[in-house]
């Protein structure tokens, strides 16, 4: 099996990865609610890095429910899903230089960070809606972010957690369309 066959098989196996959107998605619109509340920006931020302990366990349960299939074990590229998704965490120091000195900023360093790490599964399970959402979803934060004050700073995570639940149709379609493929070529 080669190459762009291995990718097609992983994402018609793993439905494009978005079980692990879906859980993002329910991750974002728990961080626009956090950011909807009566707090102060520092608690805000502490329950958004909370929050996001959701991720894996929810991701482990709705791949159980679509039948997603994510660990890849016959498959060579499997594993470098997984070094891309840890790549973002090299990332974190600037959330957390955020939240030491510009707090009103940490939502949207973390959006554009998230954005930006579905970059290469554009290549990993050849999807073309990861290449087009992920810069744009790593731009918006930014520019609504600049021109926001601390009060609607919910929009940030509002606008993510949209671009996102595009980011899932897009994907699903494409899904869709390499299963039948697959279905008409079982080779591969």
């Amino acid at each position: 099996m080669n190459v762009d066959e291995m990718k097609i098989k992983m994402s018609v196996e793993g439905k494009n990865g978005i079980s692990f959107l879906f859980s993002g998605l329910g991750v974002w619109a728990a961080i626009t609610l956090i950011f909807v509340l009566p707090l102060d920006l520092y608690h805000k931020n502490i329950l958004m890095l909370l929050s996001t302990g959701l991720m894996f366990p929810l991701s482990i349960a709705i791949s159980k429910g679509l039948k997603a299939d994510w660990k890849f074990l016959n498959n060579p590229l499997g594993d470098l899903g997984v070094y891309f998704n840890v790549g973002q965490f090299l990332y974190f120091p600037i959330i957390f230089w955020a939240f030491a000195h510009n707090p009103s900023m940490m939502v949207t360093f973390f959006a554009v960070i998230t954005g930006a790490h579905f970059f290469p599964y554009g290549w990993l399970y050849d999807s073309k809606p990861f290449y087009v959402l992920s810069p744009i979803m790593s731009i918006t934060p930014i520019v609504i972010g600049w021109n926001i004050n601390e009060g609607v700073l919910w929009y940030v995570p509002l606008t993510f957690a949209i671009l996102l639940a595009l980011l899932i149709f897009l994907l699903i379609k494409d899904y869709k369309k390499k299963e039948l493929l697959l279905q008409k070529e079982p080779s591969i």
